[in-house]
């Protein structure tokens, strides 16, 4: 066999290997941050830290599976933060008025599905871009859920409500997980599998990676986006009630800035903000690199402030990676 022959078999082999370790260089880079932050601290790698790592990364990582969906289609959702504290409120207060816990979440999950659809349905049959439907529904929840009690916190939550976050489930020997991070993570293997393995989640990637065609084929692009933002209002929905049940209060001015650590997850895990590609795989390793990277600052001592910097940079850092990805697949 000659040479020329050989590099011509090799070729397509190298170049697999090249997309693969861009396309998923948020495994690389979440272990090269696990590994810097284990230098820096002998009490990172405990069993303890790791399950409150997990524990820490609930709330953004459950809003990110439903921010996953709606990039995933081409758009964007502003609103998230703001829905998730109106839907942390609501079922603070349902409980305070004396409803049963498992009516109250329901209720709650309800009305979170429920404005997350009617966004969808606002931005895809009344074809309003998404970013000003959902720049609309951050200042409009927000306002919602100081007028529910007047801005007032609402506490005095029953203790079967705080057991829905805090119960301790044994993993392994040594290493327990509480209910709410075990909830973050069925809820993304579900939605993964839902994703990977459905008509649904094909239909998802088709109407992000080429609306016009896919509506052609005979896919209801209009629906789609509507149900995208009903999965991402639920699970804003979901986390609502999953940091008021940890906080064991109704808090109004939570969750105040969570749209952008959801997006930074997502982006930052390989999805395109143009759509059609990315994976929710991708999406919980950002998750946790980003609460990776708070322990990091925090063991540093860095403040809030220089964390926003940073979350922001990376942003735009992702964004940037995401273009370059496209443009070697253009080439290809």
């Amino acid at each position: 066999m000659s040479t020329d022959s050989t590099i011509a078999m090799r070729e397509p082999v190298h170049r697999r290997a090249v997309n693969f370790l861009v396309e998923y260089n948020f495994i690389a880079i979440f272990l090269a941050v696990v590994a810097i932050a284990a230098t820096l601290s002998d009490n990172f790698l405990t069993w303890v830290n790791i399950a409150n790592l997990f524990q820490q990364a609930t709330v953004v990582g459950v809003v990110a599976i439903g921010m996953t969906f709606v990039i995933l289609t081409g758009n964007i959702d502003l609103s998230v933060g703001s829905l998730t504290a109106l839907c942390g409120m609501l079922v603070a207060v349902l409980l305070a008025a004396g409803w049963d816990p498992v009516l109250a979440v329901a209720a709650t999950a309800l009305v979170g599905l429920a404005c997350g659809a009617a966004m969808g349905a606002t931005s895809a049959y009344g074809q309003v871009p998404s970013f000003i439907v959902t720049l609309a529904g951050l200042v409009s929840f927000r306002g919602l859920t100081y007028l529910l009690t007047d801005g007032v916190p609402v506490s005095g939550l029953p203790a079967s409500f705080a057991a829905i976050s805090s119960t301790i489930v044994p993993i392994l020997p040594g290493f327990n997980l509480t209910s709410m991070a075990l909830i973050f993570i069925a809820l993304m293997v579900i939605c993964g599998l839902v994703l990977r393995f459905t008509v649904f989640g094909e239909y998802v990637y088709a109407t992000g990676g080429n609306p016009e065609a896919a509506r052609l084929s005979g896919i209801p692009t209009r629906l789609m986006i509507t149900g995208v933002f009903a999965i991402s209002g639920l699970t804003s929905a979901i986390a609502g009630i999953l940091l008021t049940s940890r906080l064991r209060i109704g808090q109004p001015t939570a969750a105040q800035g969570l749209e952008l650590d959801a997006i930074a997850a997502v982006v930052l895990g390989g999805t395109s903000l143009f759509g059609g590609r990315g994976s929710l795989l991708g999406t919980f390793f950002a998750v946790m690199l980003l609460q990776v990277l708070r322990n990091v600052f925090n063991l540093l001592g860095l403040g809030s402030f220089y964390q926003m910097t940073v979350t922001g940079l990376i942003i735009v850092a992702a964004v940037l990676l995401n273009r370059f990805i496209e443009m070697r697949r253009g080439r290809a």
